[in-house]
């Protein structure tokens, strides 16, 4: 995906202190199109199951770990899907690197990454493009990225930014039969209702552009249980087990793109209350929050694990991998979702 000259970035940025985010988006060809790499051949045979995986790399700042947590983490090989959120491309935190591309190189995927946000605060990236990416041991037949509605300017946030919100679609081809498949983004900063106007985007989009096949929809969808803007909320919920609790076995009360995923034939995967995210709290410590999900239609989950991304539960790292030498605590702030699943067998009542 070409870049734009910072002093242009600028120039669109200064713009959103009086248009709107997408008409200043229309003036940007990228955020409307899905970058797709030079295909990879299909693997010679069709697995009974397909591994599928959900995973939020934090901006890909420790890509090299990445990979090695993929290659080596016991038990998810082969990986058929990935549902990638946060991945830079010419951003200098991730040292200038385009990462869905590399990662994609390094296991021989297929891949479709699409725009999310264009990163305004440091004038020396090189591009500044922030996104989502869907990687595929199979062939993609077509791609999309689905823009979903506005639910916070980030314009007006200290990580001052030209986009919005969004998932990449695509059509994979896996043996012959068509697989639809999603990554998804949904806001932080916004209440349960926000989160379902978005998710319900990307239903309709499902309908509209990959119908009649089995569908499998994942990403961030940052289920806090709460408005991510509201800092009294935290800090009730940190000083309160019970609210904490909430967080993680009763997410669905609270937050409505489950149940409209649900009433649209999808089954959330994993079933299981266990967190996917730790988010750093003001006074010291982390919350627990249950934010990463797969949403299956036509798909049988066979089995699912959560990947702890914590460097201390990475003991599977090979002795002379990036991993084994990695000193930070975490990979990434989120841990990974993985499931094994059948196509086109329904669920057992």
């Amino acid at each position: 995906m070409k870049g734009i000259p910072n002093t242009e970035r600028q120039r669109l940025g200064a713009l959103l202190d009086h248009e709107t985010q997408e008409t200043v988006m229309a003036m940007i060809p990228q955020f409307s199109e899905t970058e797709i790499g030079a295909p990879v051949p299909a693997p010679a045979e069709v697995p009974e199951e397909l591994g599928l995986l959900v995973f939020n790399m934090e901006r890909g700042v420790h890509l090299e770990e990445l990979g090695d947590f993929l290659q080596d983490c016991p038990g998810v090989r082969p990986l058929d899907v990935v549902l990638a959120n946060e991945l830079d491309d010419g951003c200098v935190r991730s040292g200038g690197r385009n990462t869905a591309r590399e990662l994609a190189e390094r296991f021989g995927w297929n891949y479709a990454y699409g725009l999310e946000f264009i990163e305004l605060v440091n004038g020396e990236d090189p591009k500044g493009f922030h996104g989502n990416a869907v990687f595929s041991r199979w062939p993609i037949r077509r791609a999309w990225t689905v823009r979903l509605p506005e639910q916070y300017n980030w314009y007006f946030d200290r990580q001052r930014r030209i986009g919005g919100r969004c998932a990449v679609m695509a059509e994979l081809d896996v043996g012959g039969r068509p697989l639809g498949v999603a990554s998804i983004h949904l806001e932080n900063r916004t209440h349960g209702e926000g989160r379902r106007l978005q998710l319900e985007a990307v239903l309709r989009a499902a309908e509209k552009l990959l119908p009649g096949i089995p569908v499998v929809l994942g990403g961030d969808l940052n289920t806090n249980t709460f408005d991510g803007r509201d800092k009294d909320a935290i800090r009730e919920i940190a000083g309160s087990p019970a609210l904490q609790r909430r967080c993680l076995e009763d997410v669905a009360q609270y937050e409505a793109a489950l149940t409209a995923a649900e009433a649209m034939g999808y089954r959330a995967v994993p079933e299981t209350p266990i967190l996917t995210r730790r988010k750093p709290l003001p006074g010291g410590g982390c919350l627990g929050l249950r934010l990463d999900w797969l949403l299956l239609r036509g798909m049988t989950p066979t089995k699912s694990r959560t990947l702890s991304t914590r460097t201390a539960d990475c003991g599977f790292a090979r002795p002379d991998s990036a991993l084994a030498r990695f000193a930070g605590e975490e990979l990434s702030d989120h841990n990974a979702v993985w499931a094994a699943c059948r196509m086109g067998v329904k669920d057992a009542k």
